[in-house]
């Protein structure tokens, strides 16, 4: 005989990703820590935070070993990014208005030809980072 607890179980869950679809769930994701999804990212409030958050402007990578020739910390990031090309490939690291041809994106999205993703060792960005990293290139990747 078989038991109604799957079927149950089943019926909930469809319900339940019934109703997220719905018009009343919010549009932009959202993390358990407050981050969302913004149209104009700040950088310094924004990507700069993400470095911050997951290691990248730490003392071993991009911090004061400056790996790659890339120094990520507060008010070096900037202008280590935007208009300045990798030293590992000849491609620009930040081209304003330009995420998919922007290097940065592709060493987060694992698109590069030489190395490894970034954050090397760690997790890739979650949906609400890289999107916010690829909105505030997409907005011209202003110094704000």
């Amino acid at each position: 005989m078989h038991s109604r607890a799957p079927l149950g179980l089943l019926l909930a869950l469809s319900t339940a990703l019934l109703a997220a679809c719905s018009g009343d769930s919010p549009a932009e994701p959202d993390d358990d820590d407050g981050r969302v999804v913004k149209a104009n990212p700040s950088f310094a409030a924004d990507i700069q935070e993400i470095f911050d958050r997951r290691g990248c402007s730490s003392s071993a990578c991009h911090g004061s070993a400056q790996q790659a020739g890339m120094d990520l910390r507060s008010g070096a990031a900037y202008g280590a990014l935007v208009d300045v090309t990798a030293s590992t490939e000849s491609i620009v690291r930040v081209i304003p208005g330009d995420p998919d041809g922007s290097y940065l994106v592709m060493r987060v999205e694992g698109r590069q030809n030489v190395g490894s993703r970034m954050p090397l060792g760690g997790a890739p960005l979650d949906a609400i980072d890289l999107t916010n990293l690829r909105n505030w290139i997409a907005t011209g990747a202003p110094a704000n």
